[in-house]
């Protein structure tokens, strides 16, 4: 089996390199094609007249409308690579039929997760997300506003017939996190995450035509691993800029306060604080492992990134438990290579 792989990456690699090879000959013929096309087409300029063609209104129409789609799919390409390229990552290994609307979901939820970083005070945030709500409600009405987002949205929303109560609920849940209190247990952060990602993956489920309740009780554990450690890994971060929300329940139990993580301490009882909150995103993992049996290939895509938790797991676990290890905020250069052969065995 290891030597499948092996080849199968030898493969990938010798695609790459024929694709490259390949591509820059056909520049270099193509650009000498077309210099010696203008060449010939500068000596015939005059014996020639060019055709006049005139442009309907409705051609004109049509191709703004193209370039408009366009822009707001690039604009989404864009954003989540920037803010979310695990998710990005992710994204490039579902079918080509959805890949665009997996993009345009997460690009969705990378515009509602940024809102609390961005803005100095918690009524702009909350005026925001309003924004966001009266935006969801519009393009059920198929009245979008003028937005990129908000358009691709509106289009994903008419092809997959999208259920509205996963996308609420994520704006609700933002909403909530506006507070910008510490969690006082972990059933709390457990909800958050229930409440967020896991809305999103039922979303991606939605568009990859799965309906199964073995996928969802998957897509539930799933999500609310992925909450634990999102917060868990923005714990150097959200320190430096003097903020902790970890679970405040856990952190009395180890005598840990607010300050030791702000003050980047590696004591052994934040490694131990560190420890618990990671077991317990390992617990989710494993129970939702637990359905792959029954969970149908066509939702695999949607989990793959139980891929990157697990990666993120296993790294933390090499430093110890030390959250503020400077290894953990590096990307892992082999990432793209696990999600793809992860992808390949249609497994999670």
């Amino acid at each position: 089996m290891k030597i499948c792989y092996i080849l199968s990456v030898i493969q990938i690699i010798r695609l790459i390199l024929f694709n490259s090879i390949y591509c820059g000959a056909e520049r270099t013929v193509r650009s000498a094609c077309l210099q010696g096309s203008c060449n010939m087409a500068h000596a015939l300029e005059e014996e020639i007249p060019y055709p006049t063609f005139i442009q309907r209104p409705t051609e004109i129409k049509c191709s703004r409308t193209l370039t408009t789609g366009q822009h707001n799919e690039q604009y989404c390409i864009d954003i989540v690579r920037k803010r979310d390229y695990e998710g990005f990552l992710c994204s490039l290994l579902f079918p080509e039929a959805v890949r665009r609307s997996a993009l345009a979901l997460r690009a969705f939820n990378v515009e509602l997760a940024q809102i609390k970083d961005t803005v100095s005070q918690k009524t702009i945030g909350l005026m925001r997300l309003q924004f966001w709500k009266s935006a969801v409600e519009d393009i059920y009405r198929d009245d979008p506003p003028a937005q990129p987002v908000s358009a691709e949205l509106w289009r994903v929303v008419r092809k997959h017939t999208l259920t509205r109560r996963w996308m609420l609920r994520i704006i609700s849940e933002r909403e909530k996190d506006m507070e910008d209190k510490a969690y006082r247990n972990l059933q709390e952060l457990e909800a958050y995450g229930e409440n967020t990602q896991s809305s999103l993956l039922f979303l991606l489920l939605e568009t990859l035509g799965v309906k199964n309740v073995h996928s969802d009780h998957a897509a539930s554990h799933i999500g609310k691993a992925q909450g634990i450690l999102t917060c868990l890994r923005a714990t150097p971060y959200n320190s430096s800029r003097r903020k902790v929300y970890l679970p405040m329940d856990i952190c009395m139990l180890h005598g840990a306060s607010q300050e030791d993580f702000i003050r980047g301490s590696r004591n052994q009882n934040i490694r131990d604080i560190v420890y618990d909150i990671a077991s317990q995103a390992h617990v989710h993992l494993q129970h939702a492992r637990s359905f792959s049996e029954n969970v149908p290939h066509a939702a695999m895509p949607a989990f793959l990134q139980t891929v990157v938790l697990e990666d993120y797991l296993q790294r933390v676990r090499k430093v110890d438990f030390d959250v503020f290890h400077p290894s953990l905020q590096k990307r892992n250069p082999m990432l793209p290579l696990q999600l793809y052969l992860r992808s390949w065995k249609k497994i999670y």
